[in-house]
């Protein structure tokens, strides 16, 4: 993290500890801070920073802060595709893409930069922690704005399979359109009156009792999109532990994962022209009794 020192206007820090105190004390203690300085943690443009260096405001100082323990996800991740520019992976339920939240040193993108050596690896899009299947990993930096284009310009066609309750009474196919607004630190997107910003095709393919598999095909990208959409129609998937209801935020259950899997994704790919379809390699668990 990168912190700039403020203006001291009432002379209270004469010391670098002195203001790091006032400002982390409560949250990690003194002591904390003083192993920091000790550990040379703290560092400015010039290298490690002294406990005992005078204050000046403006200074920029860097340091890594410490991050809560994590329980590791107990998936792995595959590798369904591999070459000079891009990596595509089977990411596995419960894993995080990239550093968000609570789930911050165990994510896909901190597991395939060190399994497959490659540090400077991005994500060319995200995929919800709670879903599976085909991610996209670009290998070098200057690649990544022509694969992120792709999707921003929607020239990638992406395809889901769902576990969701049948309901002979919900007509399908379907193509659902709506407006979707996500407030930030708040859970549930949810469907608001205006122009829609959101599309997704509904499929059913498959039923067994009282519960279908669908085939999902969204034409936009936004938050939880098609675990709204599904919802919207009464059809929620299986294992959703916002949609429709949100439940307490309880430790992951691991024995039941949200039945969303990205199973397709076919573009042309926009440094070489080659077209590219990848199929994940994951399957949704076994499909319930009906009830």
């Amino acid at each position: 993290m990168r912190l700039r020192l403020p203006v001291d206007e009432e002379s209270a820090w004469a010391t670098v500890r002195d203001h790091l105190v006032a400002r982390f004390g409560d949250a990690i203690g003194a002591g904390r801070v003083d192993a920091m300085f000790r550990e040379g943690r703290f560092v400015g443009v010039d290298g490690p920073v002294g406990a005992a260096e005078p204050y000046a405001a403006g200074r920029y100082l860097w340091f890594h802060r410490d991050f809560a323990a994590e329980e590791p996800v107990p998936f792995g991740i595959g590798i369904v595709y591999r070459d000079e520019r891009i990596v595509v992976a089977d990411k596995p339920h419960f894993l995080a893409t990239t550093p968000r939240g609570r789930h911050i040193t165990d994510t896909a993108l901190a597991r395939l930069r060190r399994d497959l050596g490659l540090p400077a690896l991005q994500p060319a899009h995200r995929l919800d922690r709670l879903t599976a299947g085909l991610t996209l990993f670009v290998v070098r930096a200057g690649d990544r704005g022509a694969y992120q284009t792709l999707f921003r310009d929607r020239l990638v066609r992406k395809e889901y399979e769902a576990v969701a309750p049948y309901d002979p009474a919900v007509a399908l196919p379907v193509t659902v359109r709506s407006r979707i607004e996500k407030e930030r630190g708040v859970l549930a997107a949810r469907e608001v009156p205006g122009e829609p910003n959101s599309e997704s095709r509904i499929e059913r393919v498959e039923r067994r009792g009282g519960f279908g598999r669908y085939r999902l095909s969204p034409a936009t990208g936004r938050t939880h999109q098609l675990r709204v959409h599904m919802n919207r129609l009464g059809l929620p998937i299986l294992n959703d532990p916002v949609y429709p209801v949100v439940r307490a935020e309880d430790p992951d259950d691991y024995g039941s994962p949200l039945q969303l899997l990205a199973k397709v994704l076919e573009f042309t790919d926009p440094v070489t022209g080659e077209p590219h379809r990848f199929e994940s390699r994951l399957a949704l668990s076994r499909w319930p009794r009906s009830q």
